[in-house]
């Protein structure tokens, strides 16, 4: 499903058709990209994405929805650089009518009796890959039908997830739940039958939109937990480092083959105990990042600290990508490859969205 050649990657760019994304893409068998996991991962970046797509002939006005939601991407990114830990928390205003800090063990036993959520958290057990639209149906049994607080289930999607992003997972999540949006969003039954093809009737969500948010918590969804959140890293060395040349740091947010690749440098992908004990994920996003990490020339995989790996490069220059992950990190920063060139806190996307389409109009040809 997800390949790690570098190649294979950039194929997956330019097979994509943006016309029909826009029309499909919210059906679990719609014409979706599965490109945010190269994204996530700091492989590609959404504006590689756009340039690729426009050179290939299209006109950014009828590929509207596709560049949109590549904008999101960076539109959450942007919201976590100026918030920071702000986004760990109700954002915007507090969530109403919750009834437990953890989260409904149906939702992670994949036995709600919803048979398109629970295929699906299956197959994200197993692929590390859920429909975006599936994720907003199992945000809402969770938060508003479960009536959980969302930030015990959004870190358990974060975990699973091979694209997880804390940014657009975490304040998505907030989205569905009401604490970063003006409502909260909820999917009945008949929406679900309608974008997953399925014929369910008689599910505690087969009611309409009016009945939905006044009904008791189904039985169903009653026994919460919490879900236990485990990351295991590779064994590694300390890295050998020449330091004489500068050294390069990679993450699990940045694994760009291309980045500096004429450099005569070191390269280490740093993977930091204390982040996952706080961020943890998957053993198949361990093991994805570290495939994906085969494209790069010389890396060295190093579980340590960064002020570990600060002492073993000496007098090396040390040079990585902002991230917010890496906000600790000491030595020359440098920028992402963002698609479009705004800057500062934006309170909704339609306004983020607005700067964006200017830009887009005066500079499409430059792409």
């Amino acid at each position: 499903m997800f390949p790690t050649d570098y190649e294979a990657v950039l194929e997956r760019i330019d097979t994509i058709d943006p016309v029909s994304y826009g029309r499909t893409r919210n059906f679990v068998d719609g014409a979706v990209t599965k490109l945010s996991p190269y994204i996530s991962r700091g492989v590609i970046s959404t504006k590689q994405v756009l340039k690729r797509t426009l050179k290939r002939g299209y006109d950014p006005r009828k590929i509207k929805k596709f560049i949109q939601e590549l904008a999101w991407r960076d539109y959450w990114q942007r919201v976590w650089i100026s918030k920071g830990e702000g986004i760990n928390s109700d954002l915007r205003s507090r969530q109403v009518a919750v009834n437990n800090l953890e989260m409904p063990s149906a939702l992670v036993d994949a036995e709600t009796g919803i048979e398109a959520v629970d295929r699906d958290i299956r197959e994200l057990y197993e692929t590390g890959y859920m429909h975006n639209h599936v994720r907003m149906y199992t945000a809402s049994i969770a938060c508003n039908i479960g009536l959980s607080h969302w930030k015990v289930p959004a870190g358990w999607m974060y975990f699973h997830l091979l694209d997880g992003d804390w940014a657009s997972n975490t304040l998505s999540w907030q989205w569905v739940a009401g604490t970063n949006s003006h409502k909260k969003y909820f999917a009945n039954q008949q929406n679900i039958n309608r974008y997953c093809h399925t014929e369910q009737e008689d599910t505690f969500l087969d009611l309409g939109y009016d009945e939905l948010s006044g009904t008791d918590v189904p039985e169903r969804l009653l026994s919460t937990c919490l879900p236990i959140l485990e990351t295991k890293l590779p064994e590694s060395r300390p890295p050998e480092i020449d330091q004489t040349r500068p050294t390069l740091i990679y993450t699990l947010y940045n694994l760009d083959p291309i980045w500096h690749k004429e450099l005569d440098a070191n390269r280490v992908l740093l993977f930091e105990p204390s982040h996952f004990k706080e961020y943890p994920v998957s053993a198949n996003t361990i093991d994805f990042a570290v495939q994906l990490a085969r494209n790069i020339d010389g890396v060295q995989i190093f579980s340590g600290e960064f002020s570990e790996l600060q002492d073993a490069a000496g007098k090396s220059a040390i040079i990585f990508k902002e991230h917010p992950f890496a906000r600790h990190f000491a030595g020359r920063e440098e920028p992402r490859d963002w698609m479009f060139s705004l800057d500062g806190y934006f309170p909704s996307f339609s306004k983020f969205w607005r700067e964006c389409e200017r830009e887009l109009t005066g500079q499409a040809t430059l792409f």
